[in-house]
């Protein structure tokens, strides 16, 4: 791939990827190509369920709405996308969603140059191909996107292995809404422990909810109330915790908040006890205590980051299989994780000793 000026582009797509938790591990790419170019207009192409990743972070202008649902619905719509994006006259785009359609669009709406991974039989709609190595299979997520940056010759050092933290900023109307939110239930000060018991992938990404509410109760001495988080398809698994919980204070909150909100909540957590999942993701890059139960998926590759994030994996010889549900029907790398091992390393951290295990 021949090498990009950065002094060149005057106004940037980026298109975003799909779900909450991959958005927020492409944040660091983000933040490098705003780095990279600081005086390009940068507007970000997203889903409207993970839109809120973006809407306050340095350098993006705009959120636009990929709406496949509603607006752009079926090839008529994406047409129509692309018309919407050609008037806005982008000189690059960057497509961190790894889809044929992503580079598609982008050819559509004539944008000259558009970088991303080779891959998906969209290489020759692409006008700088980053090449997939076996190595980029074996990093982390946040460094798997920056690479597309560095093929680009826009990131001058090859990124870590181990993934770059990402850093989740906030709109400020979100947070207000957080704090009128919990003020209005009496919890404006209390010490809020964060459950985030589902997981779209699968229930072989999902430890079981009974074990949620054991270690739950098992640091009951440190929170107030506990708050559970999700989508609206996640609202089973925390009806069940809520169900495991009954006489304790308890705030079900899956499917009732938008992403914005559930994200400023997040923050207001003294600790997140979650699967491998976007709020996992979220919390750790709001620096939030955060601890994710592992089972079927590679920590290696989507762990959560920062100074504050720990997690805990069963053990379990057939993991992480990546598979969304258990092939063995036992589950065995949830079911060999104990809720008080889950507490004790809880403990740990709050206490800042954590550490992956």
């Amino acid at each position: 791939m021949r090498p990009l000026s950065a002094k060149a582009p005057q106004r940037i797509l980026v298109r975003a990827t799909n779900w909450v938790g991959d958005a927020v591990m492409t944040l660091p790419a983000l933040a490098a190509l705003h780095h990279a170019c600081p005086r390009a207009e940068i507007e970000v192409l997203a889903r409207p369920w993970a839109a809120a990743v973006y809407a306050a972070a340095p350098g993006v202008s705009a959120v636009l709405a990929y709406d496949k649902d509603g607006a752009h619905a079926g090839a008529g719509g994406v047409l129509k996308l692309a018309r919407e994006l050609k008037a806005r006259r982008y000189d690059w785009a960057m497509l961190l969603q790894n889809a044929f359609e992503a580079a598609l669009l982008a050819w559509l709406a004539r944008i000259p140059m558009r970088l991303g991974y080779s891959r998906d039989g969209r290489g020759l709609l692409l006008t700088h191909a980053a090449r997939l190595s076996p190595e980029l299979a074996r990093v982390h997520e946040t460094s798997y996107y920056l690479y597309i940056l560095r093929q680009a010759g826009l990131v001058p050092a090859d990124p870590p292995a181990e993934g770059v933290p990402p850093v989740l900023h906030l709109r400020e109307e979100d947070r207000a809404w957080a704090g009128e939110f919990l003020a209005d239930k009496g919890l404006a000060e209390a010490r809020l422990l964060g459950l985030a018991p589902g997981a779209a992938f699968g229930p072989a990404k999902m430890w079981p909810a009974d074990r949620f509410a054991a270690a739950a109760r098992e640091l009951g001495d440190l929170w107030d109330a506990v708050v559970l988080l999700g989508s609206h398809g996640e609202a089973p698994a925390c009806q069940a915790v809520a169900r495991e919980l009954e006489g304790r204070k308890v705030l079900d909150l899956a499917g009732v908040t938008n992403l914005g909100q559930a994200l400023a909540l997040l923050e207001r957590m003294q600790l997140l006890i979650t699967n491998d999942s976007g709020l996992m993701h979220a919390a750790a890059a709001l620096g939030r205590p955060t601890l994710a139960v592992f089972g079927s998926t590679n920590p290696v590759t989507t762990g959560p980051l920062g100074p504050r994030a720990a997690l805990v994996r069963g053990e379990a010889e057939c993991a992480p299989c990546l598979k969304p549900t258990c092939e063995r029907g036992n589950l065995a790398c949830f079911t060999s994780v104990a809720p008080e091992t889950v507490a004790a390393q809880a403990r740990e951290l709050l206490a800042g000793e954590g550490a992956v295990s």
